[in-house]
């Protein structure tokens, strides 16, 4: 019976929903952003009010979601030092290093170059804004890129050497492109871009199906349809290569996604069933013959390793198997709605029919419980690891009392909880008033063509809200 006044689990539990929450808006602005980009490319092209519109909403959400992320970033970094202190004892020499690159090279590029793409459309000219625009998405991938380097290392340990117990880097370009890094970065770019792409979408059929058949909206819902209608094969395509990494450097994880308890050749693929840790088997299992070990090894016989080779280290099964199908599901459904939106919408013109704007607001955020599915798949598939072979969860925790963090967790809970339900309600808000924001006259500029300018205080605190 678990002791829910474990320090160790009350720890794990309170990472586990500070990251939770706080992935969810980064998820958000790192595909939005290129969006917002993409929006001002399209009316310099077209010189078509529609795209400064569109972008007039959108960059209401990507401040909103900017500031949510940054100040629950900034609560996670405390949590290293209070309840994973061993992990910053023993391997600070390379987490902090990347920690501070990101900080250096992307938040404040990020937060300098925000402010103009916000707050300068009657201060600066129209390039310098598209500039701030351009500036801000490559930031926010960056920013990414550094996170997803300290995490993806902790997965794949390169480029260092162990000194009396501490952590020294000996190669910084092997540790940065360790052996999942490609992978996981390209993954969760992906991955943003299809949240990005979904609420865009979900967001502009709610705002159709209220009676807005503005040119903007139908623009923004076609834009979030063939994005992820193109980009969910890509994301399936990223995510095979990402599990023939995972065989290679992490077989446990792979045990415990598929319920592989024997190590086994031409092993079946299980779509569901019951893990039963304690009796080592899978009750009620449907499987598909051989179909893991093409998937995972492209051969029908290939040999996958079970979880009876890893005793006392592996996953808890149960949460990585249903997280991953999970993951997998809503994947599915955004294959089946995107190209079924997109095939719609290209016999229809840009009117999407009844039923096609109801499924699609139902996918609004079917990006986020992908993200989230898949993010607890990689990291709870990590357990017992700290440090892949390194450094076990158990080592690195700190000295902080149950009780303490009980308290603080409760605390942490229930904010989350009211942010969260106000972060939604905010949106459709946005969206309803969205037909109301008026757009200025552009500072003059060197394009001959209208240049796309909107009042600081319209997008921020538009009326009504």
């Amino acid at each position: 019976m678990l002791d829910f006044l474990d320090p160790l689990l009350l720890a794990r539990i309170q990472f586990a929903a500070n990251i939770s929450f706080h992935i969810l808006f980064p998820t958000i602005t790192i595909g939005l952003a290129w969006v917002l980009l993409f929006f001002k490319w399209r009316y310099h092209r077209t010189a078509d009010m529609k795209w400064m519109d569109a972008y007039a909403l959108w960059v209401k959400v990507f401040a909103l979601s900017f500031s949510l992320g940054v100040v629950s970033g900034i609560i996670m970094s405390f949590q290293f030092g209070t309840n994973w202190p061993g992990f910053m004892n023993t391997f600070g020499n390379i987490a902090g290093p990347l920690l501070a690159y990101e900080v250096l090279t992307a938040f404040f590029i990020e937060a300098i170059f925000v402010g103009i793409m916000l707050f300068g459309f009657k201060r600066v000219s129209n390039r310098v804004h598209t500039l701030s625009t351009l500036m801000v998405a490559l930031a926010t991938t960056l920013s990414a890129f550094w996170i997803l380097v300290l995490s993806s290392w902790m997965h794949t340990p390169a480029g260092f050497e162990m000194r009396d117990g501490v952590a020294h880097a000996t190669d910084w370009w092997a540790i940065i492109f360790n052996p999942s890094f490609p992978y996981r970065f390209s993954h969760m770019m992906v991955a943003s871009f299809l949240t990005v792409a979904f609420l865009i979408a979900g967001l502009s059929a709610w705002r159709w199906l209220r009676g807005d058949r503005s040119a903007a909206v139908l623009a923004t819902l076609r834009t979030g349809v063939f994005m992820g209608a193109l980009l969910i094969p890509l994301q399936i395509f990223i995510g095979d290569l990402h599990g023939l990494n995972t065989v290679k450097y992490q077989p446990a994880k792979i045990a415990a996604i598929e319920a592989i308890w024997e190590t086994e050749r031409g092993v079946p693929l299980v779509l569901f069933g019951l893990p039963d840790e304690e009796a080592r088997t899978t009750h009620f299992a449907i499987e598909i013959p051989k179909l893991a070990s093409l998937i995972l090894t492209h051969e029908l016989d290939g040999e996958l390793k079970g979880l009876n080779e890893f005793e006392g280290q592996h996953p808890p099964v149960a949460v990585v198997f249903w997280s991953f199908r999970v993951m997998v599901g809503i994947g599915v459904a955004m294959l089946v709605v995107g190209f079924w939106a997109a095939w719609r919408l290209r016999r229809q013109g840009s009117e999407p029919t009844v039923l096609l704007a109801r499924v699609l607001l139902l996918m609004t955020f079917s990006g986020w419980v992908a993200v989230l599915a898949g993010w607890y798949t990689t990291e709870i598939g990590r357990q017992p690891w700290m440090v892949q072979g390194l450094q076990l969860v158990a080592d690195a925790a700190g000295p902080v009392p149950g009780p303490q963090i009980a308290l603080t967790l409760m605390g942490y809970l229930l904010l989350y909880a009211v942010l969260l339900t106000a972060y939604v309600a905010v949106l459709f808000r946005l969206a309803k008033k969205a037909g109301a924001a008026e757009l200025p006259p552009p500072t003059a500029d060197a394009d001959p063509r209208p240049a796309p300018q909107a009042p600081p205080l319209a997008m921020l605190e538009p009326k009504g809200v």
